[in-house]
């Protein structure tokens, strides 16, 4: 079931990327290797991964350049991007999730948690979420366009990250209704162990910061809900 997803696995530590390439190989994924964010970027313009696993700590540009640069590049928009890192330092994580990353997996690898989670996130999708499915949202002054997974402000486009895109169509989708960070969590990022409410607040911020601060309302203790008036 997985021979037509592509996995491209970047890490300069070259037996880190052969345990890994084994056991996606074993799992039936197509897979790619790189050892440095510049060779990692060239890879994936030539294959077109479905999910990118990235070193955070690497030579000539580490896993976070590599990231917002594929972020910024349409025919990534809806990659999955994964990172892995040794470091356990706070700053690392919500660096990753500024530049849009899906998931942050923790160093020593161990191969079949590994798997779940990448078998995980590929099979994520918002059917799960209690959200009804529309090609477009047209609310306020806002164009959710889930086909090309941009959003229009006015006839402006602007270029979200996965997670942001699917956080505002979440939360798009039942204005007023407001959203409790379980009800978040399960919707967007599923069983992922290693997101927290603070993940949240990460993409939220980022997501006001985009799109503009006044769609998006806190409740306090609770949620966030899409403000209509």
């Amino acid at each position: 079931m997985n021979a037509n997803q592509k996995i491209l696995v970047v890490d300069d530590e070259r037996d880190i990327v052969e345990l890994i390439s084994y056991s996606l190989t074993k799992e039936g994924y197509q897979v790619y290797q790189a050892y440095n964010g510049k060779e990692g970027i060239e890879v994936a313009k030539q294959v077109n991964p479905d999910l990118i696993i990235l070193d955070v700590m690497m030579p000539e540009m580490d896993g976070i350049e590599a990231c917002r640069i594929m972020r910024a590049m349409p025919e990534f928009k809806q990659t999955f991007m994964v990172f892995l890192t040794a470091r356990s330092e706070e700053y690392s994580e919500i660096a990753g999730f500024n530049v849009g990353a899906d998931d942050y997996i923790a160093k020593p690898i161990k191969p079949r948690a590994l798997m779940s989670r990448i078998n995980a996130i590929l099979r994520r999708n918002n059917t799960e979420s209690g959200v009804d499915q529309v090609d477009k949202l047209e609310i306020l002054d806002l164009v959710i366009d889930r086909d090309s997974f941009l959003v229009y402000r006015d006839e402006e486009k602007i270029v979200l990250a996965k997670k942001e895109f699917e956080l505002l169509y979440l939360l798009a989708s039942k204005p007023n209704k407001v959203f409790t960070r379980e009800q978040i969590l399960k919707a967007i990022w599923e069983d992922s162990v290693v997101v927290t409410n603070r993940t949240i607040d990460v993409h939220i911020r980022k997501l006001r910061e985009k799109i503009g601060d006044h769609y998006v309302s806190t409740v306090k203790g609770v949620g966030y809900k899409f403000e209509v008036a």
